[in-house]
């Protein structure tokens, strides 16, 4: 069932728009898919991707989307909570329960009654918690900390998870019946590296979004910085990229924002390889064209090297913007690097010139390739 126009259009607690949380890849288009079959439902549903991809909005829609939006929502960060109290944090506790219990506490779960709760990581949870949670789920029932007394919840339950529960329950780590339990429809989010078509429209968001917050008008990233987002591989997924737009507004250096796209340099050069599979017929133009990136790969870092991999220094040596160096090295890293050899024949060498302390102290040019 399509989400509700009426909620669509509405502000949603903060929540970024509909079409920047969806965008336009088809990993999203099933996740999306998923959220509107199941969201009116009240069955327990479990958010599976990598850190950053979006878990807490997801769950978020989840609530606001469903029968049990005007009750409440809860969040719990399950390993923001010491392992000691996890369990009254979740259940609650009696007056007297422990040194320290003055007055009666009621837990997440019971102020999550008629709305939703949120297991945010339920992969840390203990599995004395996890058992206590399956027998909530299953009957509704739970029991404070010092408590003699059943109680009873209705709620909805939505766990997320960055590791694999699946693993987890094979390998003894989490309760296999309460995995079962909280699974009963799984949505994975895919990360930023499998969308990376949606880069524009997150980046536009990002940058009118902060830049209201700082009272900045950042300039629009350049075409060539945007390339190189799209090459990189984002390990933090959209909170990486978040964090690293915010920075940009603040320092407003494309060159700066470009260096952390760059993976960390090798130990040393690759020697050029000149091996041929003549197995079958080969194109003189792609064997030229590689062995001439292949070439250039290693007398930029031979130059890095010599240089004691400043990459500013390199660039200026080289006769070629910071930026494009920048582009060039996040090429070579997709190129791929071999173990240092033993140095051959064909390998280049590269003398610099004696330095000129003073001129490398001064601002380095934009600067154009060599032809």
């Amino acid at each position: 069932m399509p989400l509700p126009r009426a909620i669509e259009s509405s502000a949603l607690n903060d929540l970024p728009p509909i079409g920047v949380i969806f965008g336009q890849s088809s990993a999203m288009a099933v996740a999306r898919e998923k959220l509107e079959r199941v969201a009116q439902t009240t069955v327990p549903v479990l958010l599976q991707g990598e850190s950053g991809t979006g878990k807490d909005i997801f769950a978020k829609l989840l609530h606001i989307y469903s029968n049990r939006s005007k009750g409440a929502w809860v969040k719990v960060s399950c390993p923001a909570i010491p392992h000691t109290l996890i369990e009254s944090e979740l259940f609650g506790y009696e007056k007297g329960a422990f040194t320290g219990a003055y007055a009666t506490k009621r837990g997440r779960v019971e102020l999550a009654h008629l709305g939703t709760l949120f297991l945010d990581e339920v992969g840390d949870l203990d599995l004395s918690v996890q058992a206590k949670l399956l027998q909530m789920l299953q009957d509704g029932s739970f029991m404070r900390v010092g408590g003699q007394e059943s109680r009873y919840v209705d709620l909805r339950l939505v766990s997320a998870a960055s590791d694999n529960l699946r693993q987890q329950a094979e390998d003894g780590s989490f309760r296999r019946d309460f995995f079962f339990r909280i699974n009963a429809v799984t949505i994975e989010l895919p990360p930023l590296r499998q969308r990376t078509a949606d880069l524009p429209m997150l980046i536009d968001h990002f940058l009118g979004l902060h830049s209201k917050a700082f009272h900045r008008d950042p300039k629009p990233l350049s075409r060539e910085l945007t390339r190189m987002m799209q090459r990189y591989d984002w390990p933090g997924n959209i909170r990486q990229l978040e964090n690293m737009i915010r920075s940009y507004i603040l320092i407003g250096s494309e060159d700066a924002l470009a260096a952390e796209l760059v993976p960390s340099l090798p130990a040393s050069p690759a020697r050029l390889n000149t091996e041929i599979d003549l197995a079958n017929p080969v194109s003189l133009k792609e064997i030229t064209k590689a062995a001439t990136q292949d070439l250039e790969r290693q007398i930029i870092l031979k130059v890095l090297e010599a240089n004691g991999w400043s990459r500013r220094k390199t660039a200026k040596w080289l006769n070629i913007s910071y930026r494009s160096l920048l582009y060039k090295l996040q090429d070579a890293q997709h190129g791929g690097f071999q173990e240092p050899q033993p140095k051959a024949r064909n390998s280049v060498s590269v003398l610099l010139p004696p330095r000129d302390k003073a001129k490398e102290t001064e601002p380095m040019g934009t600067g154009r390739a060599a032809n």
